[in-house]
């Protein structure tokens, strides 16, 4: 007879895995070796991420602007060039870790990235740093989508949106840490070695980074299907496999071709997690011009690096609140949507742009409670687990494709000549907001109609199933075609041909 758990162990289950009581005390063990290997690993990584893809905007307050003599929209386009970059490499990166171990991959990234961290310490005027934000932005671009989709290959539902919350989180503590960094820096190292501390900034993240990437190479557990890392016995691989493929996650096949490429655009998955997390991701943008405001209003550079600082660690405890309620309820929608939701307070702030500092003020530091990148990544990984290459693919695009949209958006509605008050771009952010939660609602019913069908198909007889097979087939072209000709008539075809629209039950 099986022992009852003890009110410790269930204690612990409220906080933390929700059927931690349930689970043998292997697969408890199996689960504290993978946070190890996954998520203390990804965790720095990202954390030194977030650190250095920030260190423009602190570097650029503190002296670089100066230094470099950046005019116009240069640090716009410093932004850009570094956005382009590591949008193009996001979809390609989760491909070939599917033929190279993710381990040996990730690891070359990020000792990469550290390298270019270090060469814009030299930079001397802001043609080099086009150069060196571009490659550090292209060795950053496999770390976020490649580990999203690891974690979604390992761990369970119970278990996988709190741990992709407190990866995410790591990068608003980067930020924050960036701007104390930064002020660090600025205060003790300013003229050291004849060096501005803007340029001791990078030196000081390029150390940081490059023994990080180390890391990766020796505790990365790659994917349960080829597994040969040293702190899991034999047994434990293969539990961990049997364990992925119970809770139903597809298996890597090793093919990369024109079949994924059709059975991906022929479902709804791709179009509408991508379209909505582009305009989610999107609806994020104000917040990255708090510093240049505070400069605008004249506080101290000590100020305009900590007081953002400040934003950062609000949005860490959000950041993980939405991931813990999400797996406590089992709901990815809720939490998806009751976030972003609340981005309507900030985001209608700024678009107003009230004369009181103080508001204006608040609006900046509460932007990123409406940061819910980790339930929606979950659920996408979740929507998408019975195939694992179409996993992988629409992970990757969702991340890659919001900042392919992000390397010409601001340039457009966030000219740095209109700075602080962006009369294009604060009240773009609030419409984007509003066609996010449009989207999610959206996504919601595709993936309710699923579970119906799914249920259905459960309960139906095998001699009946091939009839409704067949009859759902016709019903989701017939569909598909009125849709699409719709959007057509509409202007907007295109982004959903392919079956991507097939909503009717």
């Amino acid at each position: 007879m099986a022992t009852p758990p003890t009110f410790w162990t269930k204690f612990k289950s409220f906080i933390w895995d929700s059927d931690g009581h349930l689970k043998s005390p292997e697969e408890r063990a199996l689960v504290r070796k993978l946070d190890f290997g996954i998520l203390v690993v990804s965790c720095l990584g990202f954390f030194l991420k977030y650190m250095d893809q920030n260190n423009l905007a602190n570097a650029y307050i503190s002296g670089m602007k100066e230094d470099l003599n950046i005019n116009g929209n240069q640090y716009t386009y410093m932004g850009t060039c570094y956005t382009i970059a590591y949008a193009l490499m996001q979809v390609p990166s989760t491909m070939i870790i599917q033929k190279i171990r993710p381990s040996y991959y990730l690891a070359f990234c990020e000792v990469g990235w550290g390298i270019w961290t270090f060469a814009q310490a030299g930079a001397k005027n802001s043609q080099q740093m086009y150069l060196f934000r571009s490659m550090v932005g292209l060795f950053e671009s496999a770390f976020f989508p490649c580990l999203l989709y690891l974690m979604g290959s390992w761990y369970t539902k119970t278990e996988l949106a709190k741990r992709i919350a407190i990866f995410h989180l790591t990068g608003s503590v980067g930020t924050a840490m960036a701007g104390y960094l930064q002020a660090a820096v600025y205060e003790n190292l300013d003229g050291h070695a004849g060096l501005a501390g803007w340029r001791w900034l990078y030196i000081v993240c390029g150390c940081m980074t490059l023994p990080c990437g180390l890391l990766l190479f020796f505790v990365l557990p790659d994917l349960p299907s080829n597994c040969k890392v040293w702190y899991l016995s034999e047994e434990e691989k293969a539990f961990a496999l049997k364990r992925a493929i119970q809770n139903g996650k597809g298996q890597p096949t090793g093919k990369v071709d024109l079949a994924l490429l059709k059975r991906t655009f022929s479902r709804w998955h791709w179009y509408w997690f991508v379209l909505g997390y582009i305009l989610y991701g999107e609806s994020c943008a104000a917040t990255a011009y708090f510093g240049i405001w505070l400069k605008s209003e004249n506080f101290s550079v000590a100020a305009r690096n900590v007081i953002p600082s400040c934003g950062a660690l609000i949005n860490i405890v959000a950041i993980f609140m939405w991931g813990f309620l999400s797996d406590l309820t089992g709901s990815r929608f809720t939490w998806v949507f009751v976030p972003l939701a609340y981005g309507l307070v900030p985001n209608g702030i700024l678009a107003v742009w009230p004369p009181s500092i103080k508001l204006k003020e608040f609006a900046f530091l509460t932007g990123g409670v409406q940061l819910m990148t980790a339930v929606f990544y979950t659920w996408a990984n979740e929507v998408c687990k019975g195939d694992n290459e179409e996993r992988a693919l629409v992970v990757s695009s969702m991340n890659g494709l919001q900042y392919a949209v992000a390397a010409w958006l601001p340039i457009v509605i966030f000219p740095q000549v209109e700075a602080p008050t962006f009369r294009k771009g604060f009240p773009g952010t609030f419409g984007l907001v509003i066609a996010a939660l449009i989207v999610i609602v959206i996504i919601k019913l595709f993936a309710d109609r699923d579970e119906r069908r799914e249920r259905a198909v459960a309960a139906t007889p095998m001699d009946e199933q091939a009839s409704r097979d067949e009859k759902s087939s016709h019903e989701d072209n017939t569909t598909t075609r009125y849709f699409s000709s719709l959007l057509a008539f509409s202007g907007v075809s295109g982004c959903v041909d392919g079956g991507g629209l097939d909503l009717l039950d």
